[in-house]
């Protein structure tokens, strides 16, 4: 996304006020050229030397700035980086930013910058990604256990080993007499409180891996059992055979690609999901809150964090955590800890 312009408008009064300035640097340059030679070059080196302190100092501003950020905000997730992956992009832009580490912060080992998020969304997903920073990474539990809405486009007649575009097909079914009607007439059966099967290329883990990774390795890997998962709302946006629209309003650990294909079983076809796009993470939405990459920048994300903070009733936003054992990845100035976080689905990542 291209930068917008911003137009500079001068006023007679600051052309007033910058007269002087201008005077004095004609004076500067004036003495400069009565200046012996090796006399100019000690004072070019000197105003160089002034320049890179001043540029140092603008640095560990910001990297103090930086380190008191604290709270929970959202920022736009592409296609085609994993939320791992995007959380890492963001870290290092942060640290860029703020020239760190750097020898200057070495020294300060307990400054450490904690950055996670809460709720993955598959790499071939787009939309809202919940991240937490301080002390804001011990909100994300709240994350995971609110509503989530999603828009997803199926497509009937294919089912895939992923369950989405991403797979291989594994089964192709006719699909032309389905009707918009059947689909609205089943969609009842999957909404409320049921039980679902998750995909086995998921999050979910077998002796500390994931199954997507063990799968990918071309290991057999025996399906989860069905868990119970809530659906408040679900409805057809729009159908064009082979491909249908669906909103979806759903709890945490409900996985979108296992709806879609048992849409298309229950039909008696196949589906597979083609795209998918989250809209709504607990009270952030993707039109007003997720950040763009454009904006990952110190000052931005604090501005984030400060409109965010009504979205979180007064005790949770203030709410300090007590000090506790963490499988938290720990950045330092000086150097970075990697403790993979335990746990099955919708995992916390922080760094």
């Amino acid at each position: 996304m291209a930068a917008s312009e911003v137009p500079v408008v001068v006023s007679s009064s600051s052309l007033k006020t910058d007269t002087s300035p201008v005077l004095e640097t004609a004076g500067a340059v004036a003495a400069m050229a009565a200046t012996p030679p090796a006399t100019a070059a000690a004072a070019a080196v000197a105003a160089a030397a002034r320049t890179g302190s001043e540029a140092r100092i603008s640095k560990a501003a910001l990297a103090t700035k930086l380190l008191s950020l604290s709270g929970v905000f959202a920022v736009h997730k592409p296609k085609g980086p994993t939320s791992a992956e995007l959380l890492n992009r963001l870290k290092e832009k942060l640290l860029a930013e703020a020239g760190m580490p750097s020898p200057e912060w070495s020294k300060r080992k307990k400054q450490t910058l904690k950055i996670g998020h809460g709720g993955t969304l598959d790499s071939a997903a787009r939309g809202v990604l919940v991240v937490g920073i301080g002390r804001g990474t011990k909100m994300l539990t709240s994350m995971l256990s609110g509503s989530k809405r999603y828009i997803a486009i199926g497509e009937l007649g294919k089912a895939t080993d992923t369950l989405d575009s991403t797979g291989k097909v594994t089964e192709e079914k006719p699909y032309d007499k389905i009707t918009q009607e059947d689909i609205e007439g089943i969609l009842q059966k999957f909404t409320g409180n049921i039980m679902q099967v998750p995909p086995l290329y998921s999050a979910l883990k077998k002796d500390g891996q994931r199954l997507s990774t063990l799968m990918k390795r071309g290991e057999v890997v025996e399906a989860k059992p069905a868990r119970p998962v809530t659906v408040y709302s679900i409805s057809l946006q729009k159908f064009q055979p082979p491909f249908f629209t669906l909103d979806v309003e759903c709890g945490g650990g409900f996985y979108i690609r296992s709806l879609v294909s048992d849409i298309g079983k229950e039909l008696s076809s196949c589906a597979n999901v083609l795209e998918l796009t989250r809209t709504k993470q607990g009270p952030f939405t993707l039109e007003e809150h997720a950040l763009p990459e454009d904006k990952w920048t110190i000052d931005d994300i604090a501005q984030s964090l400060e409109h965010c903070s009504s979205l979180f009733p007064a005790e949770l936003a203030l709410k300090k955590s007590k000090p506790e054992k963490s499988n938290e990845q720990v950045l330092s100035c000086e150097h970075i800890t990697l403790n993979e976080p335990k746990g099955e689905d919708d995992v916390i990542k922080t760094c």
